[in-house]
């Protein structure tokens, strides 16, 4: 046998044993079961075995909600400064847009969905937990002033762990701030929705998520103010296990609703529309 036909016979043998490349495998941290990756994505990162739902990207919600093409977004270049010269601060932000892509812990703007012309807010808890500082809430608020002077609704998706301490007392004031903007909103007469994802926790919770015409949740997602050490270490009692979780508090009222992912956008249109907001003419949405 030639030196050629050699080599092409052990390297044909070589590959023939090599095992197979495995498909990447996502291990859900609820039921600890592994599935595909490629399965998890197909179901927008639920889990098909416990009906975990995994936290998104702003991008990934807005193209789970929005039609396609309709999104308009608000204050694209608006962004946290550095009040209090926190050490480190700047720089952490600096890097977290690099890594997101985004320049602060939210995205507003305006699109349609299912053709019904909407605000649209949605919180990224990859940006610092979406954390509340000064740009989240200038941002929030003059999304929802721009719907009260437009007449539209409002549809926020809330996640974060709160007030963003680096910036002190200017971070609390959103608030109050985001608390008035949705007030007029409200004073105007029109709806305004909040989607409570996970987490929503903190000076979120006892703002303007909480304030939401209709409340929506996805479910077993974490929803609070006080942790639950610190709530068990105050009034020294054991607190039950489903404590904070969507399905606990829509039980004692403050959910309307629990919606799976899958459902959410025909959730959200069907309620535009049974609140007066019809599809547009012109909209391109299905």
């Amino acid at each position: 046998m030639a030196l050629e036909d050699l080599f092409k016979t052990v390297t044909k043998r070589f590959n023939d044993d090599a095992p197979e490349e495995q498909e990447p495998m996502f291990k859900c941290p609820r039921c600890q079961q592994s599935v595909p990756e490629s399965q998890f994505q197909e179901l927008n990162k639920v889990c098909p075995k416990c009906n975990y739902h995994a936290r998104l990207t702003a991008a990934e919600r807005l193209r789970l909600t929005a039609d396609a093409g309709s999104f308009v977004e608000y204050d694209t270049d608006l962004c946290s400064a550095d009040p209090l010269h926190f050490p480190g601060y700047a720089q952490k932000v600096e890097s977290l847009q690099a890594l997101t892509g985004l320049r602060d812990a939210v995205i507003t703007g305006e699109c349609t969905i299912k053709g019904s012309r909407t605000v649209l807010i949605i919180m990224d808890s990859h940006f610092m937990m979406a954390s509340m500082g000064s740009a989240v809430g200038e941002k929030i608020t003059r999304a929802i002033e721009t719907a009260t002077e437009k007449g539209l609704p409002v549809v926020a998706f809330t996640a974060s762990g709160g007030a963003r301490m680096q910036e002190g007392i200017l971070s609390l004031m959103q608030m109050a701030k985001t608390s008035g903007a949705v007030a007029r909103h409200g004073e105007a007469g029109l709806l305004y929705m909040t989607v409570m994802t996970d987490p929503t926790t903190g000076g979120v919770t006892a703002s303007f998520a909480s304030l939401g015409d209709i409340i929506l949740a996805e479910p077993k997602v974490l929803i609070g103010f006080a942790g639950r050490r610190v709530i068990e270490g105050t009034i020294h009692q054991r607190l039950p296990d489903n404590f904070q979780l969507a399905e606990f508090l829509q039980e004692k009222g403050f959910l309307d609703m629990i919606v799976e992912r899958r459902s959410m956008r025909s959730v959200l249109s069907h309620l535009l529309k049974l609140h007066g907001y019809e599809k547009e003419t012109s909209a391109g949405g299905v």
